[in-house]
């Protein structure tokens, strides 16, 4: 969406396909990062962005058995922004829906999903696309794989993956929120388990972290033991796990991290989860994908107003994006094989690293990897020129509850 909005306000035609009949869904990312706010800044909707409702984070804290350590200090970063935007994912796309549907050339398709790519001379030359009314084929001078971690996209264009692994999996569900509660994020360690609570209003959104494939287990053991292991760990919401009625209510993510050897072959490019699955450990997914999809405008938007892109042209994404992808996957890597697997294991709660230890020594080190995680590494920024028609955006239907 992001990339779509960046595309047609530059002046190129797009239409954007979504499987679903609405934005509705639930247990996805929903940080939106200081860097991501610089680029809504630079599109000139900033306040109308911090107008929705949304939670407003400047440090995160973690929580490693009865100890507490600030980790991360946003409040010195050198972004329009000094915190992180907690908002739900469909009303972070309702938005950015909202600023494309400015501009004539940009379209939407709703309950659209790609089932193959159609080719033409040797390259893609569009998708056909599943929809109530039966198959549709679109053309295009480039088709842009932006559907996530199981893209049928890059599957159906044999791009090459290279798997990277990961010791874990994750569980969503929800927890009631109290009066009383911070809003703040929380991350708990206790006894070999690790805990995450989102707030989102009227809930927590909450992630439990376990070793690969352990689900089942757990269910076997049935939903009185998976309780007594949320208790043990949920800290203040402890007395609230018994809202979780069954099995039914928990969401299992399997979590993977690989990338594609190469993002794209003529007339196709991936970008995002499609080009790179990206562990949860930091929370940088959405980040990563918005950064891609700024550089896939800027690079691209330039040569698709005047000709076919060549594969030359597409590479050059990669190229540009490839590093950051690099470095921030050798270090989620790091951190669940050598951190969260041996704690999962060893079902104890670890010891505090001493660098957390450092930092409440001297809080200036927060800053270092509230650097790395809410600007990140080669950030991006908007240098397509708006020259697109802008009209007022038509009724549509709600694709959202916010």
């Amino acid at each position: 969406m992001m990339c779509a909005l960046l595309l047609a306000r530059a002046g190129v035609d797009v239409i954007v396909l979504e499987k679903h009949a609405d934005f509705l869904r639930d247990f996805r990312g929903d940080t939106v990062h200081p860097s991501t706010l610089d680029v809504i800044a630079e599109l000139g909707v900033l306040d109308k962005f911090l107008a929705r409702p949304h939670t407003e984070v400047r440090d995160i804290s973690v929580e490693i058995g009865k100890e507490s350590f600030v980790a991360g200090d946003f409040t010195h970063l050198p972004t329009v922004c000094k915190f992180i935007a907690l908002m739900p994912q469909w009303d972070f796309l309702d938005f950015l829906l909202g600023e494309a549907e400015h501009y004539d050339n940009f379209r939407l398709k709703m309950q659209a999903e790609v089932t193959d790519l159609l080719a033409k001379g040797g390259r893609i030359a569009g998708v056909l696309a599943k929809t109530p009314d039966g198959l549709c084929e679109i053309r295009a001078k480039l088709v842009i794989g932006a559907d996530g971690r199981h893209s049928t996209v890059r599957a159906k264009a044999n791009l090459k993956i290279k798997e990277f692994g990961a010791p874990f999996d994750v569980l969503w569900m929800r927890l009631p929120y109290a009066q009383g509660d911070p809003k703040e994020p929380v991350a708990r360690f206790q006894g070999g388990d690790f805990f995450i609570m989102l707030y989102r209003g009227d809930y927590w959104q909450c992630a439990f972290v376990i070793p690969k494939g352990a689900f089942g287990m757990m269910k076997a053991e049935g939903l009185t033991g998976f309780r007594a292991r949320l208790r043990s760990v949920a800290g203040f919401a402890r007395d609230r796990v018994e809202t979780i009625q069954s099995f039914d209510d928990v969401r299992l993510l399997t979590v993977r991290v690989d990338r594609l050897e190469r993002w794209a072959r003529r007339g196709l490019l991936c970008i995002g989860d499609a080009a790179h699955a990206m562990s949860p450990v930091g929370g940088v997914g959405i980040n990563l994908a918005i950064q891609d999809a700024v550089a896939t405008a800027n690079i691209l938007a330039p040569v698709l107003k005047k000709r076919v892109p060549r594969l030359s042209d597409l590479d050059k994404v990669q190229r540009r994006r490839l590093f950051p992808t690099r470095v921030v996957q050798r270090f989620q890597v790091i951190v669940q094989n050598r951190i969260l697997a041996p704690n999962l294991r060893a079902r104890q709660t670890p010891k505090p690293p001493f660098v957390l230890r450092l930092m409440s020594r001297w809080p200036w080190l927060r800053r270092i990897p509230a650097r790395f995680l809410g600007v990140g590494v080669r950030p991006e920024h908007v240098r397509t020129e708006n020259v697109a028609a802008k009209t007022e955006p038509p009724l549509h239907p709600s694709t959202s509850s916010g």
